[in-house]
């Protein structure tokens, strides 16, 4: 009976650290994912390098910031529409993309995607 009773004091002492190895194994990886995500919000690169290939986009009236990142993807102009859709949430562009049909380029990154769609001046070109 006493042995029975350390027996299954030892298991559940390996289950307990069982679990708590699992669960510090699912925050790291949960943290790491966040970590990169976060990171590429800030730092993605363009898809190409230069000159890259032009594609034609046409932005509609309404267009939510998800919306134009999906086209975006679609045209293989940026890797992931929901990870243009926050950079945009995040940028000084949020509410200054305006509707029209716009020529992007793949070699562009999103912030000059942006510039573009904004009808502003992009950074480092001269004109």
């Amino acid at each position: 009976m006493r042995n029975s009773k350390i027996v299954l004091s030892v298991l559940s002492s390996v289950l307990s650290i069982l679990i708590l190895v699992l669960v510090v194994f699912v925050f790291l990886r949960a943290g790491h994912a966040a970590y990169d995500f976060g990171y590429r919000i800030f730092t993605e690169p363009a898809l190409e390098e230069a000159p890259g290939q032009d594609m034609t986009v046409d932005l509609k009236d309404g267009m939510t910031a998800l919306e134009i990142g999906s086209l975006l993807e679609e045209k293989r102009l940026v890797e992931s529409g929901v990870l243009f859709a926050l950079q945009l949430q995040i940028s000084d562009y949020r509410d200054k993309i305006k509707t029209g049909t716009y020529t992007l380029n793949t070699s562009q990154t999103a912030k000059e995607m942006m510039q573009v769609m904004a009808e502003e001046e992009i950074e480092g070109t001269a004109e």
